[in-house]
């Protein structure tokens, strides 16, 4: 896999090892556990310049995460190095967004304006809430929430590297 280590997706975190045949617990940083199931090449590491090919041998999706044996870890001690390490999938074992949706990697650092051109400042953070997404905007000293949803986002534009929101009263108070 000839890969450029910055088109890498995160899509789980080793944080246990399990048993002592070198399976581990993952913690799916996806919005769906269940693409490990078809999921067979990823990468290893703690960065994507790091990580390095490993093969998926067989997964078991659980309320607690996901175990999972990979080609990297024979054995228990190999599986407790691997703690704390990223899961990356190259771009073509991506999933499709459907027109209008986004990852968060996309939305974290726009340039957030006004639906009048007022800069606002760069969203730092994407919370992920029950209802919906809210975006974490930081700039000028202040720190506005804006749910995303289309009544508060009204357009994003990846190319100019920006998200037009529409504010009401209350929401970008000091």
């Amino acid at each position: 896999m000839s890969i450029d280590d910055h088109d890498l997706y995160a899509v789980g975190r080793v944080v246990k090892p399990f048993g002592v045949k070198g399976e581990v617990v993952l913690l799916p940083l996806t919005d769906d556990p269940g693409r490990f199931r078809t999921l067979r090449n990823v990468l290893v590491g703690r960065t994507p310049a790091t990580a390095r090919e490993a093969r998926l041998e067989a997964t078991d999706i659980r309320p607690g995460g996901v175990r999972a044996r990979l080609s990297v870890s024979p054995d228990r001690t190999a599986a407790e190095t691997l703690v704390g390490s990223l899961v990356f999938v190259a771009p073509a074992e991506r999933r499709k967004l459907p027109k209008g949706t986004y990852f968060t990697h996309q939305i974290t650092g726009l340039v957030a304006v006004t639906e009048e051109g007022e800069e606002l400042g760069r969203v730092r953070e994407v919370m992920k809430l029950p209802a919906n997404d809210v975006y974490v905007i930081e700039g000028k000293g202040r720190e506005i929430l804006v749910p995303a949803v289309r009544e508060f986002v009204r357009s994003i534009d990846l190319e100019a590297g920006t998200i037009r929101v529409r504010l009401i009263e209350g929401m970008d108070a000091p």
